[in-house]
């Protein structure tokens, strides 16, 4: 092909603002009046849109997407004006087959030219931008090679340049208009819509929403081929087996589900995965006769940052609890602009939006309209002056295609209903439906524990199970006895228990060893305060397990351990800052809860510390450098914050992943030495839990300073830091006042180290170091619940992950396993996980919602089977339910 088109050439297309000005001035005249005269004569309005098509066509690519969100609009136009506009969607004029050869062996690149044995010079489609033509690779691969058509990006540059410099004028000639500030408004829309011509980067775009989608149940996102990609020619995945999303009525697949995929798809993409498809048209989808949908073109892509996602969730939150005041302030702040001079949003004006949200989130949802909303929204805005940022503008585009297409796919689709559903399904929080399904099925079954959860006279706030933070739990237990695997509640309730008490109780409730330790414990005064017995033997203990040469300093709890960790490594450097991982949780101090749960912000490889708790010292959050589990820029990062960076604290095997990376922390262990910043392990849960020592014991990597908790309290409140000799030592008095002032740490705590906590945790890791076959029955265990489990949710049919690695376990309805801590929202069906946990517990089984799962030694093979038969029935019961309708 190349050898033929040697020497031919071709003329050059060239564009301005001046000219596409001069065009326009000279067109829309023209098309004006032959419509306006043709529809006089006919009353057809037909031919309005006809003449509507043709200018929109001639005027070029940026005109044309215009017309292409019309053709999604069934609400606005009949059937035959809605046919016309999807004219736009696929049959554009494609360049002759001439040119496009010429184009694709002076704008292909040298690799591709050299691989490609095959092409079709004819367009099997042809868009506002490009055309994408079939092809076959030396390899056999048939591959789609989309084309930017020549003279298009010239012609966007001088549109949108025409556009700015109109706008301009406007407002200049006509000082009400300054009001809209189109001018900013459509700078900061420039840019995506001359991006669109860069296949190298709609290459990029395309492979992470193929990454984001991997393994989704009905999405496919076809594979680039970035080797062989240059500014104007992509090369692809070729897609054989669907149907075009314009011929979407000769798709077999129920029509009503088919189109609740895709909104589906289309939320996805905006509340989790941050990065959406501004133009999900019918041109830029295929359709399968299994339900699968094919999402193509990546040329328009919206961002939201984390920060907007957090602000989207919460906005849609407050409306659908009909919280309006909320609604209004979380509109307000997260999706407008205010004038240069505001002082802020009008009282007046707030009512009005108060009333907009009301009438369309209340009124109108059963004939939801994207449009509307946003039409009445922003005639509000308009009126106080202010406008709606870039960021939402382009969702709200992506919304109203979207739901134009749905609603042609599926007239009588309710697209709030739909959204209602998607929000509940990802919320962390307890839909309506869902409550009132268990309110009568848990609550009959508890009522002592439901009085006393509803008494508003009731002393205790406890944020951990009746008041639970974040996650507010309807149906709490109150335990009034537990004995091994299993406890009884004050309703009478018994369950096999497999929270273990989050972590302390690996040798079950009531170990005889433990119970005989505390109670001669007791007899012997329960002394804190002051040196005894039980204390000396527990730090040997430990110190032995972690290498002999350590020393150790006892606290109440994991929290504790941390804050001391860290207060010993800043008095050991003389450094300020400390470093920690998002997604890791550390107790709940400021620093602790630092990026840890829900909230997170800025970019990945930039993370930018946030606080999970109101009262967090702002001084202590922004004094935290927010890292990425298993990334090696964030060996970089921690080189490049050396100067004043103390600690690194970091949970070796991290909870959102139940597996640990002996590479990253050997990179770890190595950076930090480089630096001269102390290593801190958090292995308050998995300390003594996966193995005697912890996750650092089976990596073969020793950090500075570890933190322990929870099992080496015996199940009391307990915890400890133990470490080199080295660091520790900044801990271990000068017997100099003035020294011990200057350069050591205080981490006394008046029952720290207290007789009763220590002989408890002494018995539980005595009994652990003298039998060290249950660590292997505690592996074969975890094993064999993991699989049963697993071979339960296959045999139903049920999308579920099962995770379980020394005796940690975590349950997810979900299709990917994310990388990142903020991504492991995006697909999980956080609803259905809460509903296991209710129907677990009618099924006999206490399982924490949504928290890990822990065994014990206590935990029979017969429990697990009982587990695993529960799991069974709690399936099946959930998919009657329609829980796990994908």
């Amino acid at each position: 092909m190349t050898a033929v088109l040697d020497g031919i050439t071709m003329k050059k297309k060239t564009s301005s603002p001046a000219r596409e000005v001069a065009r326009l001035a000279a067109w829309l005249p023209y098309y004006g009046t032959k419509g306006y005269r043709q529809f006089r004569r006919s009353g057809d309005k037909a031919v309005v849109t006809s003449n509507l098509r043709e200018f929109l066509v001639r005027m070029g690519p940026m005109y044309t997407k215009a017309g292409q969100i019309l053709g999604t609009q069934t609400g606005l136009f009949d059937s035959d004006a809605i046919t016309e506009f999807r004219e736009l969607f696929a049959d554009m004029p494609a360049m002759p087959p001439a040119e496009t050869c010429i184009v694709l062996r002076d704008k292909g690149s040298a690799e591709m030219n050299r691989r490609l044995v095959d092409f079709d010079p004819v367009a099997l489609a042809a868009g506002t931008v490009a055309q994408v033509h079939r092809g076959r690779l030396d390899t056999g691969e048939v591959v789609a090679i989309k084309i930017v058509k020549s003279g298009v990006r010239e012609r966007l540059v001088a549109s949108t340049s025409a556009t700015t410099a109109m706008l301009s004028t406007v407002q200049k000639l006509f000082p009400p208009a300054r009001s809209y500030d189109a001018v900013s408004h459509f700078a900061e829309l420039r840019p995506f819509l001359v991006d669109q011509c860069d296949m190298r980067v709609e290459a990029q775009r395309q492979a992470r929403v193929r990454e984001n989608f991997r393994a989704h149940p009905f999405v496919r996102v076809p594979e680039v081929y970035p080797e062989l990609c240059t500014e104007d020619v992509l090369v692809m995945e070729f897609i054989d087996d669907a149907i075009p999303g314009t011929e979407f009525e000769r798709c077999t697949y129920p029509r009503g589900e088919l189109a609740r995929r895709m909104q589906d798809i289309i939320y996805t993409m905006a509340f989790f995965h941050g990065e959406f498809h501004v133009d999900p048209h019918p041109g830029n989808m295929m359709v399968t006769d299994d339900g699968q949908i094919v999402m193509l073109d990546y040329g328009l892509v919206g961002t939201l940052s984390e920060d907007s996602k957090w602000n989207l969730a919460a906005f849609y939150y407050a409306c659908i609890h009909r919280e309006w005041d909320k609604a209004v302030a979380r509109f307000i702040e997260a999706f407008t602009v205010p004038p240069e001079d505001s002082t802020g949003f009008p009282a007046a004006r707030r009512q009005q939006l108060t009333a907009v949200l009301r009438y369309h989130f209340e009124e109108k949802t059963e004939s939801w309209s994207t449009m509307g909303f946003f039409d009445d929204a922003t005639k509000v805005l308009r009126a106080a002056n202010w406008r709606l940022t870039t960021e939402f503008t382009l969702l709200g585009l992506a919304f109203l295609t979207g739901e134009g297409f749905v609603s042609a796919v599926d007239p009588d689709i309710d697209v709030w209903a739909n959204a209602r559903k998607f929000t509940d399904r990802f919320s962390p929080f307890m839909s309506a439906e869902l409550k009132d399904l268990f309110d009568t099925e848990i609550a009959g079954h508890m009522p002592r524990a439901m009085a006393i959860k509803n008494d508003d006279e009731r002393a205790l706030i406890a944020q951990i199970h009746m008041d639970r933070y974040m996650l507010p739990s309807e149906y709490p237990l109150i335990v009034d006895t537990a004995e091994g695997s299993r406890f009884t509640d004050i309703d009478g309730n018994s369950y096999i228990d497999l929270s273990s008490g989050f972590g302390p109780h690996i040798l079950g409730y009531r170990p005889k060893q433990v119970v005989e330790a505390i109670e001669v414990a007791v007899r012997k005064g329960a002394v804190n305060a002051i040196g005894n017995r039980a204390e000396l033997d527990l730090a040997a203990l430990i110190a032995d397990a972690f290498g002999g040469d350590r020393n150790v300093v006892f606290t109440n709890s994991g929290t504790e351990s941390v804050l001391t960790a860290s207060r010993i490594a800043r008095a050991h450097t003389g450094k300020d800052v400390v470093a920690k991982f998002e997604g890791h949780y550390h107790g709940w101090s400021d620093q602790g809860m630092v990026s840890s749960w829900f909230r997170y912000s800025g970019a990945p490889e930039e993370p930018v510390p946030v606080s999970n708790s109101a009262g967090a010292q702002r001084g202590v959050v922004e004094n935290t450098l927010v890292l990425q589990y298993g990334a090696d820029y964030s060996i970089e990062r921690i080189r490049r914050h050396a100067a004043t960076l103390a600690a690194v604290v970091v949970e070796p095997m991290p909870s959102m992943n139940l597996d640990y990376d002996p590479e990253f922390l050997r990179k770890l262990r190595a950076v930090c030495d480089e630096c001269d910043v102390v290593l801190i392990f958090d292995e308050v849960v998995s300390g003594f839990r996966v193995t005697y020592g912890g996750v650092q014991t089976l990596a073969g990597v020793a950090p500075d300073l570890t933190c322990l908790g929870k099992i080496v309290g015996g199940g009391l409140p307990g915890g400890a830091v133990v470490g080199s000799q080295r660091v520790m030592q900044t801990a271990r008095t000068t017997d100099d006042p003035f020294e011990d002032f200057a350069s050591r740490a205080f981490c006394g705590g008046t029952t720290s180290g207290n007789s009763v906590s220590t002989a408890a945790g002494a018995a539980v890791l005595g009994y652990l170091r003298d039998n060290p076959e249950v660590y292997r029955e505690l592996d074969a265990k975890t094993d064999y619940l993991r699989e049963s489990l697993q071979r339960v949710a296959d045999e139903e049919g049920v999308r579920a992950r099962v995770s379980g690695k020394h005796t940690v376990f975590s349950i997810g309805f979900e299709y990917s396993k994310p990388a990142l801590a903020r991504d492991q929202v995006a697909g999980s069906h956080i609803k259905a996980m809460l509903a296991l946990a209710y129907y677990m517990r009618l099924n006999g089984v206490y399982l924490p919602e949504l928290h890990t799962i822990m065994l014990g030694d206590a935990h029979s093979y017969a429990d697990l089977d009982a587990v695993a038969v529960a799991f069974g029935k709690s399936i099946r019961e959930m998919k009657q339910q329609n829980f796990f309708a994908f």
